[in-house]
Formats: C-alpha cells, sequence, structure tokens
C-alpha cells in the first residue's frame, strides 16, 4: 500500500513539472512574437517542435472500465501515465528544432553566395566601367572641341570631326547599355564571411543535426513507464477507492547493433553531402571552376587589348606634332581608339583583380 502511494505522489509530482514547463515555453514564445520575417521559418519549426515536446512530455489521462480475468468484479479504472523515453524524447525534440533551424540558417547564407557571386562581381564590374566611360567622356569630349575650333578655322573636314562624333555616339551607347545591365543584375547583400567558412559551417550543422536525430531514435530502444491512479470497484461497491501504481520497463535487445548502425547513419550522411550534386560543397566546386575559367578568359583578354593599346602608342608617338591635315585625323583617329581601348583595358584589369581576390579568399 505504501509503495502505491508513493508512485502516485511521484506521478503526480511529475505531471506538476510538466505543467510548469509547458507555461514557461508559453511564455518564451510570447516574449519572441516580434520576430524579424528573417526568423520566420525558424519561428515556425520552433512552434511545431514546442507542441511536440509538450505533447511527449506531459503525461496521459487514462480511464477504462475493467473486469479482471481472475473473475473478480468489474472495476472502475482512472489514473495517468508517463513514458521517461518520452520526456527525454521532449528534450532532444527541441534541440533538434535549433540545429535543424541553424542549418536552415546556413543553408540559405551559403546558397545565397553560390547564386549571387558571379552577378555581385559582374556588378562590381559593370559600375567600375561606368567610370572608365565617365573618364574616356570626358576626354573625348576635350578632343572633339579642339577639333572643332579646327574645323572652323578650317584646318579640319567636318568629315574628320564626324568620325570623333561617331565614337561619341559608340561611347553613350555603351553607357546606356551599361547601365542597363547594372538595372537588371538583382545582387541581394551578401554575407561577408568567406564561402570556404560558410560550406565548413554548413557540414558541421549537417552533421550536428544529424547527431541530434540519431539521439532521438536512440529512446525508441528502451522505456520506463510510469502508471499512477485509482481503482474503485463497481459491483458491488466494496472498500471504497483505492491508489495503484506500476512500472514497466522495456528494452530492445538488438539496441546495440542499432546504435552501431545510427552511427555508420551519421558518417554515410556527411559522405553523402560531399559527393551529392545538389549540395554546396559540389556547388562551391563549381563556383571555383568558374571564376578560374574567367580569370583565364580575362587574363587573355587583357594581353590582347595590352598588344593593341601597345600599337596605338607606338603610332600616336609618330604623329605627336602632325604637319598635314592628314597626319592630325590620323592622330585624332589614334587618341579616340586609346581612349575606347583604355575602357576595354580598364574594364578587363579590374575584373580580373577582383575575381583573383574573390578566388584567394573564398576558396
Amino acid at each position: 500500500m505504501g509503495s502505491r502511494i508513493g508512485c502516485f505522489a511521484l506521478g503526480l509530482a511529475m505531471a506538476a513539472s510538466a505543467c510548469a514547463y509547458s507555461q514557461q515555453v508559453q511564455e518564451s514564445s510570447g516574449a519572441k512574437a516580434g520576430r524579424s520575417e528573417d526568423d520566420a521559418y525558424c519561428t515556425y519549426l520552433t512552434e511545431q517542435a514546442k507542441a511536440q515536446s509538450d505533447l511527449l512530455r506531459t503525461p496521459n489521462a487514462i480511464g477504462a472500465f475493467t473486469q479482471p480475468d481472475t473473475g473478480l468484479p468489474t472495476q472502475l479504472v482512472g489514473g495517468a501515465t508517463l513514458s521517461l523515453s518520452s520526456v527525454k524524447k521532449a528534450g532532444l525534440t527541441l534541440e533538434a528544432a535549433r540545429k535543424n533551424c541553424a542549418v536552415y540558417n546556413a543553408q540559405t547564407s551559403v546558397m545565397q553566395t553560390l547564386q549571387y557571386a558571379v552577378p555581385s562581381l559582374e556588378k562590381q564590374a559593370l559600375t567600375h566601367r561606368l567610370e572608365l566611360i565617365e573618364q574616356a567622356s570626358k576626354s573625348l569630349d576635350e578632343l572633339i572641341a579642339a577639333s572643332s575650333k579646327m574645323v572652323e578655322a578650317q584646318n579640319l573636314t567636318r568629315p574628320m570631326l564626324f568620325e570623333l562624333e561617331s565614337d561619341k555616339i559608340k561611347l553613350e551607347a555603351d553607357r546606356a547599355d551599361t547601365q542597363t545591365k547594372i538595372a537588371a543584375l538583382y545582387v541581394p547583400v551578401l554575407d561577408a564571411e568567406a564561402l570556404k567558412t560558410q560550406v565548413t559551417r554548413k557540414q558541421a550543422s549537417d552533421l550536428s543535426e544529424q547527431a541530434v536525430q540519431d539521439r532521438l531514435t536512440r529512446q525508441n530502444n528502451w522505456d520506463v513507464a510510469l502508471t499512477v491512479g485509482a481503482h474503485q470497484q463497481i459491483d458491488p461497491v466494496a472498500h471504497g477507492t483505492q491508489p495503484y501504481g506500476e512500472v514497466q520497463v522495456t528494452y530492445n535487445l538488438a539496441s546495440r547493433a542499432i546504435d552501431r548502425h545510427l552511427d555508420r547513419s551519421v558518417t554515410a550522411y556527411g559522405d553523402w553531402k560531399k559527393v551529392q550534386a545538389s549540395d554546396v560543397v559540389q556547388g562551391m566546386e563549381a563556383l571555383r571552376q568558374q571564376i578560374v575559367a574567367n580569370i583565364e578568359a580575362q587574363d587573355r583578354r587583357l594581353k590582347s587589348l595590352q598588344t593593341q593599346l601597345d600599337l596605338v602608342a607606338k603610332n600616336l608617338r609618330l604623329v605627336e606634332e602632325p604637319d598635314t591635315t592628314a597626319a592630325l585625323d590620323f592622330r585624332n583617329g589614334l587618341s579616340s581608339t586609346q581612349l575606347l581601348l583604355e575602357i576595354e583595358s580598364g574594364d578587363a584589369s579590374f575584373r580580373l583583380a577582383r575575381l583573383r581576390e574573390f578566388l584567394a579568399a573564398n576558396f
């Protein structure tokens, strides 16, 4: 009789603890109601986990009519039952939700970097190109203004001036095209952390989340169920209401083998993520190859442009002091071409430098 009363008191204490925890969770949930939109998924995930945790942690009420097999009179039974394994699962469920949230945040960050790294570099290059066009446009305007005065003085023909004005038109078209490309590129604010660090954190989050799932599954290998309550004989009514208590222990005999397979599954999950085509490790390698290919292309482009610039500079030295109209026209054409080539050369140099810097910082 004394042991039954002790079990009944233990059950009431555990039930009171579960109710107090549920109230604490509700207060914590209300305090976080003002979270930003960025945390919407994690808030949803946490609330789902809290609901499941409350379900697992709170004792279940039981009530039944029983007819014992021994031929005793029918009895009315009422009480509560609590699984210690479920209580353990309740805490692990919340931890799993936190780990899942960390995986989601890490995944979002690194996938955004993988998706927008190249567009971000392109936008920077286009913005720099606009600056080069602006500088070249001012120099070309000065050249056109000087040539216009020479046309008025009849030292230069209008067709020769029109060639410079045609280059000005091309320059303005280039400016408009560059501005249009910049406007068409959407690039969010990217994580300033190196890509390799983001990927490492994502892999660690994956393994950490799987480890919690492993621990959660292990709880199915055992259980200690506590049941407390009272029973009352119905017909005939006798002896009054009597308390009762029951402890049931279960253990899966294959627990060691199950745990061994679960441990291997965590390792296998990490190995799978390293080779999964759609995961961040392969995505990072694909981006690295893309950056390397762009570096090679821009390097070849810059060398070709430098050769052309050297040729223009060599010809300009031949007509530093033109003494004929043809020589003057030739010099103006060379100067205009030099301005256009300097835009392309400056663009290629900037792109090459930014690509190399990105490669060194992120891989």
